[in-house]
């Protein structure tokens, strides 16, 4: 790790971590605190990914839509009309909505095909996204002098890693440059996950190997047939699944590569000072 006890973090000039597991347990809202201080830099993986390798893809999205009016469609033509995206730090529907839910057309589903066209995008940029962190850190002490640097992850990074793989690469590039911190929930928490999903989905990455497994169960399970699915239906179903799935993946990456902490714990560091105290406990125990 880059930080073996709690005496290396207290004493280092340069506090560096990397918050990770499943959304909704925290890791944006302590990272806006430690931004909101003054003394931290904030990367959000997220955001990276929406905006530096998916921007054109969740613009072009919107301006084929507008393309099917006819009154938008000519002002677009015409270079009259700028369409973007406004993407930010907390809320990320720009990026959800272009990933898409596969499914019924008349509600708004896509072609599983097509899904799995847009997953494997993610899938590259959040690789991207991560390797880039690296860059930032540099960014960060170079522009604007930060010495602290907090990556606040998406929820998918364990699906584009090998959790259980010592030597994987972009986790290894990762713990070389950040303290790796896993922020691990509850069954209750998990629970209120899903509802929290269903309210509001966000930006979701899936393995294709579990993708395409637990589509097709879907469909023998409902015996229906593709255009029959029911998107929201079929995407809370999945992400409910995955909470299960991914975490001994979560478990492995912090078993080869950081520390655990509990969303409890986080929850209750309202500034630099606790959150620090918390990582010096966390490291005197491991």
């Amino acid at each position: 790790m880059l930080y073996n006890s709690a005496q290396e973090w207290r004493n280092a000039k340069s506090k560096r971590i990397l918050f990770f597991g499943m959304s909704g347990l925290g890791k944006t809202h302590v990272s806006n605190m430690l931004r909101a201080s003054g003394q931290w830099f904030h990367y959000s993986a997220d955001y990276r990914i929406g905006t530096r390798y998916m921007g054109e893809y969740i613009t072009d999205n919107f301006k084929r839509r507008a393309m099917q009016d006819p009154f938008l469609a000519e002002l677009l033509r015409s270079d009259s009309i700028y369409i973007a995206s406004n993407l930010t730090f907390d809320d990320l529907s720009p990026l959800s909505t272009y990933l898409g839910k596969p499914g019924d057309p008349s509600k708004g589903g896509l072609s599983f095909e097509e899904y799995q066209k847009r997953q494997a995008q993610h899938h590259r940029a959040e690789v991207a996204a991560l390797y880039d962190t690296a860059h930032f850190i540099e960014r960060a002490k170079d522009l604007y002098d930060y010495d602290n640097f907090v990556c606040d992850s998406g929820g998918s990074t364990c699906e584009v890693v090998d959790p259980f793989d010592p030597e994987d690469p972009l986790l290894n590039a990762l713990a070389e440059n950040h303290l790796m911190v896993r922020i691990e929930g509850s069954p209750e928490h998990e629970a209120e996950l899903v509802r929290r999903f269903k309210r509001a989905p966000k930006p979701m990455c899936y393995r294709p190997e579990f993708l395409s497994a637990i589509w097709q169960e879907y469909l023998d399970t409902h015996q229906l047939s593709e255009d029959q699915v029911d998107p929201n239906e079929f995407m809370t179903f999945t992400y409910a699944r995955a909470i299960s799935g991914r975490d001994p993946r979560y478990r492995a990456m912090e078993e080869h590569f950081g520390v655990s902490v509990s969303y409890q714990d986080l929850g209750k560091c309202t500034s630099p000072e606790l959150l620090n105290e918390l990582i010096e406990a966390t490291l005197g125990k491991a």
